[in-house]
């Protein structure tokens, strides 16, 4: 898939403010705070910019819709999981991303994403159980391959097949970028359009 267009739509605090309901098909991305989201949805749109990068965990608050190619949308959804958030704040990060994924008919797909540099993190696999519950399609998108050794990042992905192997029949499909070196970009982009091909 070629991205030609990449338009911001609007930001939502809650599910009730999303755009309204449409044919189109939405693919959200989410993952603990400062895992490298926005620096990856920049890097799949090639639009440097089009989602802020802070070096300040916690700071996207808001579900931020972008319309890709008049054809789909991108959903940029809060970090999870920053302990030094406030309470309020982290009912707030949860209160979004659970309402969105209960509520939102168009969810086609999530993404979740996965620092590939650490150990499997209880509360990935606790928000990957949550869209277990939910019933929500959702793949792996482990990042920041670039910044450990090939047999490192191997030896990443083994672990959290095996943690998720503990609670899940079948493995979803797993992904290894690089916002840096673009690794995994053309696999994701590849992936979206092979699933909106089938939903015609």
């Amino acid at each position: 898939m070629i991205i030609h267009s990449a338009i911001f739509v609007k930001s939502s605090e809650k599910t009730s403010q999303c755009p309204s309901p449409s044919q189109l098909p939405e693919y959200a991305f989410a993952g603990r705070s400062n895992v490298g989201k926005s620096s990856l949805i920049n890097m799949l749109t090639g639009f440097k910019g089009l989602s802020k990068v802070s070096g300040t965990p916690g700071k996207t608050k808001l579900a931020n819709h972008f319309l890709i190619n008049d054809q789909w949308y991108l959903v940029d959804l809060p970090g999870y999981g920053y302990a030094q958030a406030s309470k309020k704040g982290r009912e707030g990060f949860s209160k979004i991303i659970t309402g969105y994924i209960q509520k939102r008919n168009e969810l086609t797909l999530l993404f979740v994403l996965i620092d590939s540099r650490l150990e499997p993190q209880k509360i990935d696999l606790d928000f990957i159980y949550l869209l277990g519950e939910y019933g929500i399609p959702f793949a792996l998108v482990f990042t920041k391959a670039d910044k450990i050794s090939a047999s490192a990042l191997k030896n990443s992905v083994s672990k959290f097949e095996q943690a998720l192997m503990s609670t899940w029949e079948e493995l979803p499909r797993i992904f290894t970028t690089s916002s840096t070196t673009r690794m995994g970009a053309k696999e994701v982009l590849d992936y979206i359009e092979e699933i909106n091909n089938s939903l015609k």
